[in-house]
């Protein structure tokens, strides 16, 4: 058996909490996203919205097409928030992204 770090356990239980429907695909990979250095200094339940909002957005939507065809970052996360929220509904997520906010 693996012995799991304290933030690996809440890692788990907010993608528990926040996705309950997500593919396992999708969720190792939010999952690792999560635990990068970067997001370690945040509470776990931040760590994994801002992964999951940002995988679906790069791995779920067009966004990646929007920038590559000279859309701003702005303007491209204006596009996609509603197939962003598509899919979290689809995998009963918990909360949703505002149109126009911040991630978090």
């Amino acid at each position: 058996m693996i012995a799991r770090t304290g933030r690996q356990r809440a890692v788990g239980k907010a993608l528990t909490l926040l996705l309950p429907a997500a593919p396992y695909s999708d969720i190792e990979k939010i999952r690792a996203d999560a635990l990068a250095p970067h997001l370690k200094t945040l509470p776990a339940s931040t760590a994994v919205w801002l992964s999951a909002v940002a995988h679906v957005r790069h791995e779920h939507t067009a966004y990646d097409e929007l920038l590559a065809e000279g859309y701003d970052r702005d303007a491209a996360r204006f596009f996609v928030v509603d197939e962003i929220n598509a899919v979290l509904t689809r995998w009963r997520a918990t909360r949703l992204l505002e149109p126009g906010a911040d991630d978090e």
